[in-house]
């Protein structure tokens, strides 16, 4: 197995019900930073995620108000609820994990955060991640970017570690990675996990029931997912 890599920081994009993979970066980075300064992306996990069907994978997507402006900053965007998208999306939860281990445990948990229909989408993220962080156990420190952060350049080497504890923390040298472009639904090569070779199948209720059967494993789904098949043992999938 492939030795877990360990970022002095990483950087990612606000996200719905983000998949395993974004939360796999977070347990191994010393502090990340969520950018709040960047433009709104339609298609990205920032308002969809990716859960396991009786039909396969399926997206659930949250839509935004439109507004006349082609581009806009991400905490401007509002969620637009006459459209009956939380009543859709409780039902596709309840119908695609209800019958699982543990999804009625954290429905509890999850449900009245979406129930609770804030006018904006990155706080919803942020309200969710908050709850889904401490379900898994995971205490990364998690803080906002204060300016837009451009994209990490793969030819600087990471700051030390005094540095990363400064106010020069944000600066391009001091990111260890830079998950904005690498964890959406569009990117075309392998997960974090299986580039790090940490990917292991686990119980599917669909698809995989016996959790040695790799050939039929969905990898890298929303976190719901996971936690609604190991439970209390979710975060530690993550290590």
């Amino acid at each position: 197995m492939t030795a877990a890599p360990h970022f002095e920081a990483a950087i990612l994009t606000t996200a719905y019900l983000p998949p395993v993979e974004y939360f796999f970066a977070i347990a191994h980075s010393g502090r990340v930073l969520l950018e709040q300064h960047e433009n709104y992306q339609k298609q990205s996990w920032r308002s969809r995620c990716r859960i396991l069907s009786a039909g396969g994978p399926e997206d659930l997507s949250i839509p935004v108000v439109k507004e006349a402006r082609r581009s806009r900053p991400i905490r401007d965007v509002r969620i637009d609820y006459s459209e009956p998208w939380l009543q859709h999306h409780v039902r596709a939860l309840a119908g695609a994990y209800a019958s699982s281990a543990y999804y009625d445990y954290y429905a509890d948990d999850l449900l009245p955060i979406l129930e609770s229909k804030p006018a904006f989408l990155f706080d919803l993220n942020m309200a969710l991640l908050e709850k889904l962080l401490d379900l898994l156990d995971l205490h990364t420190p998690i803080s906002l970017t204060d300016r837009f952060i451009a994209p990490l350049r793969s030819d600087i080497p990471s700051c030390s570690q005094k540095n990363a504890r400064s106010t020069e923390y944000q600066s391009l040298s001091c990111l260890g990675f830079d998950g904005r472009s690498r964890i959406q639904p569009k990117y075309k090569g392998e997960s974090l996990l299986a580039e790090y070779g940490r990917e292991q199948a686990y119980y599917q209720v669909f698809v995989n029931r016996d959790p040695s059967d790799r050939a039929s494993f969905i990898p890298n789904l929303s976190v719901i997912d996971l936690l609604s098949a190991e439970g209390p043992d979710a975060g530690r999938y993550l290590l």
